[in-house]
């Protein structure tokens, strides 16, 4: 499949590598000369990795470089695309603005998808453009995060989605097709909730963020990753989970659209692992940092491929 893929950055280049390593040929591009320029050396970088690890499926770097290539002209990248993916800033109007400049040069009969995390962009987009319309979410690294959701416009028909859920599993993937959009999906909404009371403890001064990370890496996730929350809710016994509904001991923390951890850490200039500090504080490249955390997740993937998650031993694992 030809696919167009709008937006350079974080997400962009690496669903141009994934697109890639599933045999399509992919056209890049980016507002921003210098987002387009690195993303070649962050694609192969990537890919590297995954040669080394044994799971670029045969995909060479002269073989990246022939199925991807970058464009400046946002016409060039889309012409003759089956599949234009929209990448960019999550904010609607640049979204409704490429929406409008894309639908008067894309293909008619091309498939037009977001990967927005949150946002309803359906109404940004032209009318005429929502039956062949889609939300393509990606979660980071998409490389190896295999989980993808999708969602479709009202007008948009169900084989169509399916269409677009066939493909991502012929790449390995796993997607989730969503009955009708909500902001977040699933794996965000979840991810929310649990951010909003990590800023809690901190920001009140009941933990550290390596007290958070120890009593998650060490108590949660070994758990969830084998039984996800349902299945562990299982094997806990249901009776406890009412339990604790029924106590209500636990109260969620009201949003308040900030933190004061957060603030003061952004003041002083600590953005992550790209600055080099953030919660931690990070010893050598971000190009190094990201390749040993794929390395470290890959060695978790492969013992997840062996075990198998525990839901499958289920009688019916879509019941419900």
């Amino acid at each position: 499949m030809k696919i167009a893929i709008i937006g350079a950055g974080l997400m962009g280049h690496a669903l141009a590598l994934v697109f890639a390593i599933g045999g399509h040929r992919v056209r890049l591009t980016d507002t921003n000369a210098e987002t387009l320029a690195r993303a070649p050396g962050l694609m192969e970088t990537a890919r590297a990795t995954l040669e080394a690890a044994g799971e670029a499926q045969g995909l060479t770097g002269a073989g990246l470089r022939e199925r991807v290539t970058t464009h400046g002209a946002l016409a060039e990248t889309v012409a003759d695309a089956e599949l234009v993916i929209e990448a960019i800033v999550e904010k609607p109007e640049p979204k409704r603005a490429l929406y409008a400049e894309l639908d008067a040069l894309m293909p008619k009969d091309s498939i037009l998808a977001s990967n927005t995390s949150y946002l309803d962009v359906f109404p940004l987009m032209p009318p005429a453009r929502l039956p062949r319309a889609i939300i393509m979410h990606w979660y980071t690294p998409p490389y190896l995060v295999d989980l993808v959701d999708l969602v479709g416009s009202e007008q948009c028909p169900p084989a169509l989605v399916e269409e677009g859920a066939a493909m991502l599993r012929a790449m390995g993937k796993v997607p989730l097709v969503m009955r009708r959009f909500l902001p977040g999906y699933i794996a965000n909404r979840l991810q929310s909730a649990l951010s909003l009371e990590c800023y809690r403890l901190m920001d009140e001064g009941y933990a550290t963020p390596q007290e958070i990370d120890e009593a998650i890496i060490h108590g949660l996730a070994l758990r969830l990753l084998l039984l996800g929350q349902m299945a562990k809710g299982d094997f806990t016994g249901l009776p406890l989970s009412a339990h604790a509904l029924a106590n209500r001991m636990y109260q969620p923390p009201e949003p308040k659209g900030h933190s004061e951890t957060l603030d003061r850490l952004l003041a002083e200039g600590r953005t992550g692992v790209m600055s080099g500090h953030g919660f931690y504080d990070w010893e050598g490249s971000p190009e190094a940092l990201f390749a040993e955390r794929d390395n470290r997740l890959f060695a978790l993937k492969r013992a997840l491929r062996q075990t198998g998650p525990m839901a499958g031993l289920a009688a019916d694992t879509k019941k419900g």
